[in-house]
């Protein structure tokens, strides 16, 4: 049975700076980013909040998901946030230990 896999966006603010990923780990890769243990990205502009994230059946349906969010415009991801998580809460704290 494949591990499922996970697509998600981090902020470092409301309406600040995006970055979206893929995961098989949802919890430990956003632990990772929050605790600035990836160099990139997420380290360069804090981008620490878990705001958005999306279950997919396997990390190859996650990672197409990906490449796919990343061609949006930004004011479609915004959108896209805003469905699931209008206030841009940080959604770290509900996801299931590691």
């Amino acid at each position: 049975m494949e591990k499922p896999g996970f697509v998600y966006i981090m902020a470092n603010r409301r309406n600040g700076t995006l970055y979206i990923g893929a995961t098989s780990d949802l919890p430990k890769r956003i632990w990772e980013h929050r605790n600035d243990l990836i160099d990139g990205f997420t380290k360069r502009y804090g981008c620490h909040l878990l705001v958005w994230y999306e279950a997919c059946g396997g990390i190859e349906q996650a990672r197409q998901r990906e490449l796919q969010m990343k061609e949006w415009k930004r004011a479609w991801k915004i959108r896209e946030i805003e469905g699931l998580n209008p206030e841009w809460e940080d959604l770290f704290d509900r996801l299931d230990p590691m």
